[in-house]
């Protein structure tokens, strides 16, 4: 039997079991209705390049979800998760599920601003968090939540506080786990400390049994409750068929702890017990700073992401209005009012005054602008109304770099976790 990729989640099956379709002399394939409908839909509303976007990363199939949408629009949750604006417009934060890549994002995006309503939707990749504002004269949260589901994704409100227990747990979990490790290496090290001296020095069998015992019942423990993680790891690199460092540590671990058992039944050569618990200690508490780095990262992201302005006051023609930051182009005259961060880099036109620079520079002291001076996304103004001349547009303005390059930081490996990544996969096959 054959198989065919589905035209929409690209997803591999038999052909028999496959909905078939011709449309314009090409042959569709669609691995249930869902896919089918979600399909249509997106080349009816004119985002078929979404599919020359998505390339050959594969999706969920679109599966229909039946919950109540009534709840989206109760009194109760309004008060728990909604933020009113002075405006009477409603703000929240949601986690899109099912976004796989950066095509996900535009579609959704996409989706969202040509929804009428909806004022700004915007999508952070690294934790798929969006942010969503809309009027609710003329749309209510539960048709939001229906016309994400309706391009096979699905959305719930973003909870910081549930987001912090999470966090908390994980923490509590990583604790546990370390301090059961360390009770164990520094006990066994002792226990090792007389092993290495009856070696040189002599010591009779019967001692060197109960030294092992002790040191067996010591590394258990530590092996497969402290790293556990490394199995978890292990397993699913092995369902995905990837060797990884998780690899590389669980069975160098497990190889030493099976043949220290070995060597303590048999009274043949010797044991390794201390090994095990020193890999699997050190390379847990790595793993702990690594969790707590890209925590803090997060953290730092949407601080800058939340108190970064989407839109600017633009001064064209005697007039001014507020325009949304990715329209900026190069040369428009933004205005800039006391408070007011600058979101784009440019050069002063008119005004003068002093910018917090403390975020960007360290430096505590303002700095003084004048007519001709540039500014820096990032800063704020303090003190005067200033119009400067946008040099770069939103994409390209330090404060976008310096965003990118914290998403960076979250979602990509180091180069030298790469290296070692390949390097463990010829220790480990």
């Amino acid at each position: 039997m054959s198989k065919v990729i589905c035209t929409h989640c690209h997803l591999e099956f038999d052909e028999a079991v496959m909905i078939a379709e011709q449309e314009n002399d090409k042959q569709l394939y669609f691995c249930c209705k869902g896919c089918q409908g979600v399909y249509h839909l997106l080349n009816e509303e004119g985002f078929g390049n979404f599919y020359d976007k998505l390339g050959d990363t594969t999706l969920q199939p679109a599966t229909p979800h039946d919950e109540d949408l009534e709840k989206f629009d109760l009194d109760g949750f309004r008060k728990r998760y909604i933020k009113i604006h002075d405006d009477g417009l409603y703000e929240i934060n949601l986690i899109i599920e099912g976004i796989h890549c950066s095509a996900c994002v535009w579609l959704n995006e996409k989706v969202l601003h040509k929804t009428d309503g909806i004022i700004e939707a915007t999508i952070n990749y690294t934790n798929n968090k969006a942010k969503v504002v809309w009027d609710p004269e003329e749309i209510k949260l539960s048709q939001i939540i229906e016309t994400i589901r309706s391009i096979g994704y699905n959305a719930y409100p973003y909870d910081p506080k549930l987001q912090e227990e999470r966090a908390v747990k994980t923490r509590k979990d990583y604790y546990s786990r370390i301090l059961v490790g360390i009770f164990g290496t520094m006990n066994i090290m002792w226990i090792a400390i007389a092993h290495y001296a009856g070696y040189f020095t002599g010591m009779k069998q019967e001692f060197k049994d109960i030294l092992n015992v002790a040191e067996f019942l010591l590394a258990t423990p530590v092996l497969f409750y402290s790293g556990w993680i490394f199995f978890r790891g292990a397993y699913y690199g092995y369902k995905n068929r990837v060797v990884n460092m998780d690899t590389l540590v669980a069975s160098g671990a497990l190889s030493a702890y099976l043949y220290s058992i070995y060597a303590m039944v048999t009274q043949r050569g010797d044991v390794y017990f201390d090994s095990v618990v020193m890999i699997i200690t050190f390379v847990l508490v790595g793993k702990y700073l690594e969790v707590l780095s890209k925590k803090q990262a997060v953290d730092t992201l949407d601080s800058i992401m939340g108190s970064t302005p989407t839109e600017v006051t633009v001064v064209a023609d005697n007039s001014k209005n507020l325009v949304s930051i990715k329209n900026i182009v190069i040369g428009d005259i933004i205005e800039l009012k006391p408070g007011e961060k600058v979101v784009i880099d440019g050069e002063i036109t008119f005004g003068e005054g002093s910018f917090d620079e403390s975020s960007l520079t360290g430096e505590s002291e303002p700095v003084y602008k004048k007519n001709g001076d540039a500014i820096l996304s990032g800063s704020i103004c303090l003190d005067s109304v200033i119009h400067y001349q946008a040099l770069k547009d939103a994409s390209g303005s330090l404060l976008s770099s310096i965003v990118s390059l914290l998403e960076e930081s979250i979602t990509k490996k180091p180069k030298i976790e790469q290296l070692a990544n390949i390097i463990s996969g010829y220790f480990s096959t």
